[in-house]
């Protein structure tokens, strides 16, 4: 896509938009069960997420994008870890702070 023209903006917002409706009507017609649903539409927002990062924020499109790329990549983690630390605390919580007989 081109870096910043109207055509790559316009093609960006048609496709999340299609994404979005897409992710409403396989949660709202019940299309899988609990568990293939919630992978379903984590799969989609992931893929609307990269569409956002490389249509609108433009990433990698410059000529030298390591600098952007690392930055971005050190922020996932960063986030991934905040994420994973907190599940785990409080699975943890919950399993210490139960009553067990």
């Amino acid at each position: 896509m081109g870096q910043g023209n109207l055509k790559s903006y316009l093609l960006g917002f048609a496709a999340c938009l299609i994404l979005t409706l897409a992710a409403y009507f396989v949660a709202s017609w019940h299309l899988f069960s609990k568990m293939h649903l919630d992978l379903t539409i984590a799969a989609i927002a992931a893929l609307q997420g990269c569409l956002f990062i490389f249509v609108y924020l433009e990433l990698g499109q410059e000529r030298k994008p390591r600098w952007n790329m690392t930055v971005f990549l050190c922020m996932i983690g960063v986030a991934a870890l905040i994420l994973v630390g907190s599940i785990w605390i409080m699975y943890h919580l919950n399993y210490n702070l139960m009553l067990h007989p």
